[in-house]
């Protein structure tokens, strides 16, 4: 099963490992978690994580509660801590358990569902290197270096990644994977009318594939295999493992 990403994703291509996170907001603040409902009699939420970062979760990082779907905190939030938090097995595995400071009974659990949390710009984790914010990597020129691409062969217009029967449960063997819009020459040669201006090819963010990725210039360079921009049907992309 493939999943388009959430807004919030971050990917790193060295281990095949996707994460989410979006560098990209003009409010300064970002969407870590959707709170479902409650989980435990202490005031304990039930959640879907926004982002597979462990470290956004730490009970030192000050979170607000917003609607869902807001980019800014939800008018004289009070800032909250996470005191606890472990993440489920079983049904609710890819989910995350959330113990929020003023939470301390199921009726005020049930007031929070629905909401998200968020978290302020100047609290995210520092990246290692190798590693970029899916909205880095969004609007990014793709080049074959292959074929001796020029003008590039289309933009990155999203990543998705492959996730278990659940929908949520991230395969972890699986590169993540680049949606990239290709332009009237990549179309061409992939044997597409002028009339498909908006056809996608799915490009494994595959480590032995990659040569260069500059998100200063917005380039990301990489040895395709033949064919593997040929969206017609019936066409199969390779293998999209990690070695």
């Amino acid at each position: 099963m493939l999943r388009p990403r959430p807004d919030f994703s971050v990917a790193v291509p060295h281990s095949g490992a996707i994460f989410k996170m979006n560098i990209f907001s003009s409010s300064g603040w970002f969407p870590i978690a959707h709170l479902l409902r409650p989980q435990g009699r202490r005031g304990e939420l039930l959640a879907d994580p926004l982002s597979d970062l462990p470290d956004l979760f730490a009970t030192n990082h000050d979170i607000v509660l917003a609607a869902a779907g807001a980019s800014t905190p939800a008018p004289n939030a009070a800032n909250l801590r996470i005191e606890e938090y472990w993440f489920p097995t079983g049904k609710n595995a890819g989910r995350v358990v959330l113990k929020l400071s003023g939470c301390d009974s199921i009726p005020a659990a049930e007031a929070l569902a629905g909401q998200q949390l968020l978290l302020a710009a100047d609290q995210l984790p520092a990246l290692d290197p190798g590693t970029f914010f899916v909205g880095d990597l969004v609007g990014c020129t793709l080049y074959n270096a292959a074929a001796g691409e020029t003008a590039g062969v289309g933009t990155v217009v999203d990543v998705e990644f492959a996730t278990g029967p659940d929908g949520r449960t991230r395969i972890e063997s699986a590169a993540p994977l680049l949606a990239v819009e290709l332009n009237c020459t990549a179309q061409a040669t992939a044997g597409l009318g002028d009339q498909e201006a908006a056809e996608r090819a799915l490009v494994p963010l595959v480590l032995a594939w990659i040569e260069a990725i500059d998100i200063a210039a917005r380039r990301i360079t990489m040895r395709l295999p033949e064919g593997l921009l040929d969206t017609s049907e019936g066409s199969i992309p390779p293998s999209t493992t990690e070695p």
